[in-house]
């Protein structure tokens, strides 16, 4: 399971909220949190605004480092 997506869900109250607020359908949704399907870069700014910022885009793709870096630590 995706703890990401779990948590945004949570967040939101439920797929389907989710889903609406992101713009995909709920059947999407649960792919992203049952890893079948990965979030299409496009959706990770709708997934960020839909859990108010609580989330950021390098939790969604860790993976792209690239597009959504890691904040940078302070040492």
């Amino acid at each position: 399971m995706n703890e990401t997506i779990n948590r945004a869900i949570q967040m939101v109250g439920s797929q389907k909220k989710f889903a609406l607020r992101v713009g995909v359908s709920q059947p999407n949704v649960w792919c992203w949190l049952h890893n079948k399907k990965r979030v299409s870069p496009e959706k990770v700014p709708a997934v960020v605004e839909a859990t108010g910022g609580q989330i950021q885009a390098y939790q969604i793709r860790p993976d792209l480092p690239e597009l959504f870096p890691h904040p940078v630590k302070v040492a």
